[in-house]
């Protein structure tokens, strides 16, 4: 592990569950005080929407709820492969990203919410669906904030 702890969320596109996911970890991490020893980024397995921003539901919904809504679409790519940790948004991303041998690191979202049942790990797209689901997208990612504040406490305790 470097100096800088690396979180990376993961969903198809990188324009609406792993934005949202992202700009919500980094509000935690400052408010926690860690954001200079966690370095937070985001990506899609699919390069459909690389170099546009978020989706403009994404956007709304985080500027509603005070969140910033900067981001940039990437795929996932070298840049993306000394994440400490990548965070999948649902069981299809987890299998995209085991078959590159990522080893660990590899994690659903929901496993960090101790609220989600074992049949509910998948956090919704909400990309075919109303503001309705872009809310309950972000009520699920806050949801698994503190657990993913507690492993990065617990990781950099230990390091």
């Amino acid at each position: 592990m470097s100096e800088q702890l690396h979180v990376c969320f993961v969903c198809t596109g990188n324009i609406c569950r792993s934005p949202m996911a992202q700009n919500i970890f980094r509000a935690a991490l400052d408010e926690a005080g860690l954001a200079g020893r966690v370095r937070v980024s985001s990506c899609g397995t699919s390069g459909w929407h690389t170099g546009e921003p978020a989706d403009n539901r994404t956007r709304t919904e985080l500027l509603a709820h005070g969140y910033s809504d900067a981001h940039v679409a990437e795929q996932f790519s070298p840049t993306h492969f000394d994440a400490d940790l990548l965070v999948a948004m649902d069981a299809g991303h987890v299998r995209d990203l085991e078959r590159k041998r990522l080893g660990n690191r590899v994690r659903l979202l929901r496993t960090f919410d101790p609220t989600a049942g074992p049949d509910s790990l998948d956090v919704s797209d909400p990309y075919y669906g109303t503001s309705e689901d872009f809310a309950a997208t972000r009520e699920q990612i806050e949801a698994a904030v503190p657990g993913l504040l507690a492993w990065v406490h617990a990781t950099l305790d230990g390091a």
